[in-house]
């Protein structure tokens, strides 16, 4: 029979152990609840933000919307929007229990994101609402032809885009106002950039509306249409591109003409703007998502230029060519074995050629992929001779492919180096892995899934051309050289963008360092710098993120050592979605504790 004493020490342990169970229960139980009001509150603001920026909810297949197009550049719509991301950043702040790993996570990425936003307001770029490279005035003609994310298969669909037609002589109207401040208060474009548009408006302008860009969705109208249903769309498309697009496209086109070109700066940076400095510092920030100083970057950039100047010099020689670096580069610029196409399909069968090559030994170095389908397009004819090889996200839902355009203006000059490393950079596995697995990912909140920092999306995508030779291409000396030349353009970036904006190079400045470090025409580095000056600091973003990857890679390749493995490594760089840097390497310290 057991002692008094015993069984007393037996009900202590007892009683004790029950209390902490309570204790636990009621602790997990907290923890259940606020995880859950966090992830009401996440869904509130996707919710709301879908309404605010409609042209997003369309772009990521959320149909709801499809009719509104409020005017972004408009100062009471930039103060609705700073009234709604100070109320959701109040709103997260009050969070302040411990949380899950995850939600954790979660919380901080909401909150850097409403901060940032907020602090881009104090900004002015509104008043200088277009440029020649990111635009709506180039974005609404490619919803607009049907060929973009904007649905034409249902009548909705179709009476949707013609109420977003008829908004559009608003958004140009205060386009024009903001201009006119701009002018006023000292913000203005470059002057060469503003003429650059000019023959981008008149590509959209028809003396007939049947054959204007924004007539062509009527020309497929689905065969389920009834007549009455087709005739009317007909006719009111016809009205609102003679009564508010050409009317509005000629109305900027005559404002741009005939004011504000001659009243545009002469100077090449933002630094000549009113709080350019700041501004700058401000893009770095946004596009890197690092505190990096524009010297910083400067010196970086002359670094990688070097390093990579030695290893094409290598490349050269192996094939055998005896002049400079700079005469190699003409040379492949100009030598008729580098420009094999006839016409615009055979380049995109090449692509497609490539796309058959590193299917099969993706699985090598990728866990998971995508289940969203992809297409390999043209650009088209009214944006390709301004227009880059680009990534068109899907949608969520998967009802529409991630689609990899290709500007081609005339295929005979075409040039065939570079499309593998940047096929794996704009395509697979670059941005249609990248941006695919965050849509498709399930297990985060809604707003996580469309998050879209550049360092993280362009740091990845050229991540993606350094695995080239895993993926069985680069077999060709001419095709690994033009991964080092993509690799330079990037490296060159870090030198000329800094430069332009802070250290007063000019435009001819930068096109001739573009020039002798990398193999490139001169209209194409025209291009690419005229890019740099319409959206600073943008082109920072893909070599700092690039370099951030490669430096995280080697040090967990050092660390783990034997227990390292790639494909596990690039689920957990994807797994997560797009993040600022920094919360990247904080989630993959955890998980290499974890292993």
């Amino acid at each position: 029979m057991p002692s008094l004493q015993n069984v007393l020490s037996t009900f202590l342990i007892t009683f004790i152990l029950l209390q902490q169970y309570s204790c636990n229960t009621e602790t997990n139980s907290g923890k259940i609840e606020k995880s859950k009001q966090l992830h009401e509150m996440f869904d509130a603001y996707w919710s709301k933000r879908m309404q605010l920026l409609p042209m997003e909810s369309t772009a990521i297949g959320d149909t709801q919307f499809n009719h509104l197009m409020p005017v972004t550049i408009s100062e009471a719509y930039r103060d609705t929007l700073t009234a709604f991301y100070k109320e959701y950043l109040d709103k997260s702040e009050k969070f302040a229990e411990s949380l899950s790993e995850e939600d954790q996570i979660s919380k901080e990425l909401f909150e850097y994101e409403m901060k940032i936003n907020l602090e881009s307001f104090r900004y002015k770029s509104h008043l200088m609402p277009v440029n020649q490279f990111w635009s709506f005035t180039l974005e609404f003609p490619q919803l607009g032809s049907g060929s973009g994310n904007q649905p034409f298969k249902t009548p909705r669909d179709y009476q949707n885009f013609l109420e977003r037609l008829q908004k559009f002589s608003a958004y140009i109207d205060c386009a024009i106002s903001n201009m006119k401040q701009g002018v006023a208060s000292g913000y203005v474009l470059p002057k060469v950039l503003a003429s650059k548009m000019i023959p981008q408006i008149k590509q959209v302008l028809t003396t007939d509306a049947t054959t204007n860009i924004f007539y062509q969705p009527i020309k497929n109208l689905p065969s389920h249409f009834t007549d009455k249903e087709k005739t009317s769309f007909r006719n009111a498309y016809q009205f609102e591109i003679n009564n508010s697009i050409i009317p509005s496209y000629y109305k900027l086109k005559n404002y741009l003409e005939k004011e504000y070109i001659s009243q545009c700066r002469e100077s090449h940076g933002v630094s000549a703007l009113p709080d350019g400095k700041a501004y700058y510092q401000f893009l770095i920030k946004q596009f890197t998502t690092t505190t990096l100083t524009p010297d910083s970057i400067y010196t970086l950039g002359l670094k990688e230029v070097a390093s990579l100047r030695a290893e094409m010099e290598k490349v050269k020689g192996e094939v055998g060519f005896s002049g400079t670096l700079k005469e190699f580069f003409e040379y492949m610029n100009v030598d008729k074995q580098f420009y094999p196409f006839k016409n615009a399909a055979a380049v995109l069968d090449s692509f497609k050629a490539i796309q058959n090559v590193i299917n099969p030994t993706l699985r090598n170095l990728f866990e998971t992929e995508p289940k969203t389908r992809f297409e390999i397009r043209q650009t088209e004819a009214f944006r390709a001779a301004s227009a880059s090889a680009e990534y068109n996200a899907g949608s969520e839902d998967g009802t529409r492919p991630g689609i990899f355009y290709v500007p081609i203006i005339d295929a005979t000059k075409f040039n065939i180096i570079g499309m593998e490393t940047l096929f794996l950079h704009e395509a697979i596995p670059g941005h249609h892995y990248q941006i695919s697995l965050q849509q498709e990912n399930t297990s985060l909140p809604k707003f996580r899934k469309f998050l879209g920092y550049s360092a993280y999306a362009e740091g990845w995508a050229l991540y993606t051309e350094t695995l080239g030779e895993q993926l069985g291409l680069y077999k060709n000396p001419y095709q690994y050289f033009g991964h080092l030349s993509d690799a330079m353009h990037r490296a060159i970036r870090l030198v000329v963008d800094v430069a332009i904006h802070t250290k007063g190079m000019t435009r001819d400045e930068a096109v001739r360092y573009m020039m002798d470090n990398e193999r490139t025409t001169e209209p194409e580095a025209i291009a690419e710098i005229e890019r740099y000056m319409a959206i600073p600091g943008q082109a920072l973003s893909y070599k700092i993120g690039q370099l951030t990857i490669r430096s995280l890679k080697e040090k967990y390749q050092k660390q783990l050592g034997n227990r390292f493995n790639l494909a596990a490594f690039h689920t957990q760089l994807l797994n997560g979605g797009n993040m600022p840097l920094q919360v990247l390497e904080k989630k993959l310290e955890l998980w290499a504790k974890s292993l």
